[in-house]
């Protein structure tokens, strides 16, 4: 049986230089409620500590938790179809946006990388 938000999302992003603090203020502002009026469970988002010096722009990460892959699909849909998406928010979000990597894991009582006592590896 899935257990509550068992499905976790890492999404990082890499910014045009000289664009994290306006996505930073345009994901907090719009993106984040929008996500949680569609059911998602935002997590944590921000701007990276470190940006990598052999690629050009500024980090920017999400991390999102799901009950399921079913629902994550399902909430995407609706959060990527909406109209104060597509229409209001979007292009401003995506502009600012160079690359980004989506890393999706399942959580669970059994995770390969515990030590003896559950704890996870440092």
């Amino acid at each position: 049986m899935a257990s509550e938000n068992a499905v976790l999302e890492i999404r990082t992003y890499r910014l045009h230089a000289g664009t994290r603090d306006r996505f930073d203020a345009l994901f907090r502002e719009f993106a984040v409620p929008l996500m949680r009026e569609h059911g998602i469970t935002v997590v944590d988002c921000g701007p990276s500590l470190v940006d990598e010096p052999d690629e050009p722009g500024e980090g920017y990460y999400l991390i999102r938790s799901f009950a399921s892959l079913d629902e994550r699909a399902a909430r995407e849909a609706a959060f990527y179809g909406s109209d104060a998406w597509r229409l209001e928010h979007r292009d401003g979000v995506v502009a600012l946006i160079q690359g980004d990597h989506h890393t999706v894991v399942l959580t669970s009582d059994r995770v390969a990388c515990r030590d003896e006592d559950a704890r996870l590896v440092p």
